[in-house]
């Protein structure tokens, strides 16, 4: 089942094998101090399988990207992994995924990950999550794709950023239609009827 993809600097081309839509999980390679952050990972990640839909993350074993990808598995779900080479010593890739891609650079992972899912949830995590999410709300903005962008505010975890992004449009730097475009998820409830109409992914070019 598993496919190692090494990419080089000529950007090796290869077919997906991934037959489901696939929805980016962004999520830390801790699993948090409280146990809610890795039941409600678990959680999402069983509905999304069941549902049909696959998943492309961070590409490790480890935390809450580890704790996502194993569910999906663990329920017929196909998972695509992107990981950068410098990362594989300390963030152990997973070995049995549908797809492993290990790349350069994190702007290649970011990239491919953009490039492969139609929607974007960001679960609990530090500053790669946060980055990960903020920028994928920015090329939404700049109208470099128009796929949903999901902040599953676990435990209220996302509180203070949802205040800043808040805070953002009131003195007049963020649009509130951006602002907009960032939908908060308190509930795995609301997280379905966001992807329930999901299908195939309109590609981006970055």
């Amino acid at each position: 089942m598993n496919s190692v993809l090494r990419m080089t600097e000529n950007k090796t081309i290869t077919l997906p094998k991934t037959t489901q839509p696939l929805i980016a999980l962004y999520c830390g390679s801790r699993t948090g101090n409280k146990p809610i952050y890795r039941d409600k990972a678990i959680e999402l990640a069983q509905h999304i399988a069941n549902q049909g839909f696959g998943i492309v993350y961070g590409g490790a074993s480890i935390g809450l990207m580890g704790q996502v990808a194993n569910t999906v598995l663990e329920h017929s779900g196909e998972v695509v992994g992107v990981i950068p080479e410098f990362m594989l010593d300390y963030e152990i890739a997973h070995g049995k995924l549908t797809e492993l891609h290990i790349v350069k650079t994190m702007h290649e992972r970011k990239a491919l990950m953009a490039e492969r899912a139609n929607a974007f949830i960001a679960l609990p995590g530090g500053l790669g999550t946060f980055e990960e999410i903020l920028e994928i709300a920015t090329w939404g903005q700049l109208n470099q794709h128009q796929k949903p962008m999901i902040i599953y505010n676990v435990n209220r975890f996302y509180d203070p950023l949802i205040a800043q992004l808040d805070h953002a449009v009131e003195e007049g730097f963020l649009p509130p239609q951006h602002r907009a475009k960032v939908i908060i998820c308190d509930t795995l409830e609301q997280i379905s009827s966001v992807i329930k109409n999901l299908s195939t992914p309109t590609h981006i070019e970055v």
